[in-house]
């Protein structure tokens, strides 16, 4: 056997290993926790015309938690967003989104969720359903959490949780419908991040 392919096999069997160990939260205490924002991420997914999937994203926003370690579902999560921060790929673009006809960051300037239920669904996996506030308009959307680690930060020391999550929306719901169905109303959410005490 060569040697790449005994190193693949190795990875392979390190990251089963990995993802089969599940993540125990009382390996960190209760408490406040808060995004680290240089690893944090908010992101959205959306199909135009057909031909290609942009994937946008927002630069400035916390990510903030009340953690109840001993029962999960005591917990709270919110998400604070400032909409002027979104990263489009072009400054034409950008205007746009924060313009009237879309996110009309002048009239409302922050984006808003916060959970108003957690179940654990599987060993590392949480269904987070809160109220989003977009433009104004309060709707639920439900978040698919998984989480990565739990555990005292390797270079800082403090205790910090590691999670990743994905829902959907429909952005006529808030008010930004425009150029659907051209652009898709289906929006995908993708969020990674890391919270410490």
């Amino acid at each position: 056997m060569s040697i790449l392919r005994k190193i693949t096999l190795a990875t392979a069997l390190i990251g089963t290993t990995l993802t089969a160990q599940a993540v125990d939260l009382t390996k960190v205490p209760a408490g406040a926790y808060a995004v680290d924002p240089t690893h944090a991420y908010v992101n959205f997914q959306y199909t135009h015309l057909g031909l290609s999937r942009p994937m946008l994203a927002f630069d400035d926003f916390t990510i903030d938690m009340e953690l109840d370690n001993e029962n999960v579902a005591n917990s709270k999560i919110m998400v604070n967003i400032d909409p002027k921060s979104i990263q489009a790929g072009s400054d034409i673009w950008k205007s746009h989104l924060t313009g009237g006809d879309f996110f009309d960051v002048g009239t409302h300037p922050e984006i808003t969720f916060s959970s108003t239920s957690i179940e654990q669904t599987g060993e590392d996996t949480l269904a987070v359903v809160g109220d989003l506030t977009i433009k104004g308009t309060t709707a639920p959307v439900t978040l698919d959490v998984t989480l990565h680690a739990a555990m005292n930060h390797p270079m800082s020391g403090k205790p910090v949780i590691g999670f990743s999550a994905t829902g959907q929306l429909m952005r006529s719901a808030f008010g930004l419908g425009k150029f659907a169905p051209n652009v898709s109303d289906e929006v995908d959410l993708i969020i990674s991040a890391e919270v410490m005490q």
